[in-house]
């Protein structure tokens, strides 16, 4: 090869190797700064879980909650359960509730609160795999007394579907998302709060739907992430090293 071509070949090769290792070495750091804000996240979390319940905030404060400052905030409120058409998301198990790891369903459904305001309560898991409709009304049935209910539970808010996730039946009142909102205008329970409650207290007699306390589990692999990237710069290194010193030789 003429001198040319080889030292075009080479300049090329080390704008190449720097590129990989400029790539590899940003995307570990990058990783590092995303476990720094992943433990923050944890842990502010984790407080929220473990505060005493507050009051619900009052209907005039609704649009200016957003999931980063409220999502998971402990919240103690009176309403009434609404004979109305509940909706059943499916579960095939919870990050945050150690005691559900079984399919089932999650039964929300609309309360009025003394304003007169709708909120929409998830009031907890009823072990069923079928997704049966009938099975899901009996323990629904339990809540609707007419009577004020003393509730605690936490702020949550909608997710969205992912490219997979299946659309909803709402002959059977089954989504697999939770998207209170959706479930509202499909299921007439007019306007309502644009977030809804997980129900941590009171448990119905029974024990079904069952609510609980949350517990946050989320996924923290970015260290693990981090070691692989910086692993791959430093082959890239190495690599690049051995063939300059063969080019010194040469």
């Amino acid at each position: 090869m003429p001198a040319t071509g080889r030292r075009r070949g080479n300049a090329g090769f080390v704008a190449f190797t720097l590129a990989m290792l400029a790539l590899f070495a940003s995307l570990g750091v990058w990783q590092l700064q995303r476990r720094v804000e992943k433990h923050a996240l944890i842990a502010a979390l984790t407080e929220r879980l473990a505060a005493a319940p507050g009051s619900l905030p009052q209907p005039s404060q609704w649009r200016t909650l957003t999931p980063a400052r409220d999502e998971f905030r402990r919240v103690g409120l009176t309403a009434i359960y609404q004979p109305l058409a509940d909706a059943m998301v499916y579960s095939s198990g919870s990050a945050v509730r150690e005691d559900v790891s079984s399919p089932g369903t999650w039964a929300f459904l609309p309360a009025r609160l003394p304003g007169g305001e709708i909120i929409v309560i998830n009031a907890g898991f009823v072990p069923n795999p079928m997704q049966d409709r009938g099975q899901e009304d009996r323990a629904v049935a339990r809540l609707i007394t007419g009577e004020p209910a003393m509730l605690t539970g936490y702020i949550r808010f909608p997710e969205p579907a992912g490219l997979l996730t299946p659309t909803e039946n709402t002959a059977r009142r089954l989504w697999f998302t939770r998207d209170h909102l959706a479930m509202a205008r499909a299921l007439g329970w007019g306007e309502v709060a644009p977030f809804y409650v997980d129900l941590e207290l009171p448990v119905p007699a029974g024990g079904i739907p069952k609510p609980g306390a949350l517990e946050v589990h989320l996924k923290d692999d970015h260290l693990q992430y981090a070691i692989t990237w910086f692993g791959l710069a430093a082959a890239v290194a190495i690599a690049f090293v051995v063939w300059l010193r063969g080019q010194w030789r040469g």
